[in-house]
């Protein structure tokens, strides 16, 4: 286990009672799409988002073949080394966990290349959003799975991509999902099964579903 989540892990059994909630970052907490768009530009790349994604969206400027893999792999890592600071926090997004902590506990939970680490918390803690933070590349349900064991409260984690989301669906089932795409112009392009995950764009609706989900009893 990295050593990041197993401080996670350590932070959440040490008051295992309390409920949990797991928050991705970008497109989520972050509004990376607008973010990485205007650090493109200096670099003559334009991103236009004619389908969900990155890669196969980039294209030199004003040119009409999309920038090849290797290169644009390139740009999206030297964003979270150089960049990742200048995104926009999602609306509301820092009220609404702020809510949530007064009685769960919350760690972030991103698939940011390791060249984001020390950029990355800085800009969550810019942002009020000072939260345990945990790395971890690829499908994210291992790392859910992982969280949710050393909890015997319930369990919430919010995302914006299916892939984990479906990923926390195997391997920690007793997790509540929510998808929740933080960009308007992004929501109508991206994935979504409402049958396996709720899906709320809203911070502040969100917040009050989670709480619904995790505190029944006080509704």
């Amino acid at each position: 286990m990295a050593e990041d989540l197993a401080q996670a892990c350590a932070g959440l059994a040490a008051d295992p009672r309390r409920a949990a909630v797991i928050v991705d970052v970008d497109e989520v907490l972050a509004l990376f799409v607008q973010g990485f768009r205007a650090w493109l530009a200096p670099h003559e790349v334009e991103l236009r988002m004619e389908r969900f994604g990155l890669f196969g969206n980039m294209y030199p400027r004003g040119g009409s073949t999309p920038v090849e893999g290797a290169r644009a792999l390139a740009l999206f890592t030297r964003f979270f080394a150089e960049g990742c600071e200048a995104m926009e926090a999602a609306p509301d997004a820092a009220a609404a966990l702020a809510r949530l902590a007064e009685r769960a506990q919350v760690v972030i939970l991103t698939a940011a290349p390791e060249e984001a680490r020390s950029g990355r918390a800085r800009w969550l803690k810019a942002q009020g959003l000072d939260y345990p933070l945990v790395f971890s590349p690829g499908p994210k349900g291992e790392a859910v799975r992982a969280m949710a064991q050393a909890v015997r409260g319930p369990v919430a984690f919010v995302d914006d991509l299916l892939p984990n989301l479906d990923s926390a669906a195997e391997l920690a089932p007793q997790a509540a999902r929510f998808q929740l795409v933080a960009d308007p112009a992004l929501r109508s392009l991206a994935p979504t099964a409402p049958d396996r995950h709720r899906r709320i764009d809203s911070w502040t609706d969100l917040a009050r579903a989670i709480e619904a989900e995790l505190f029944p009893a006080a509704g």
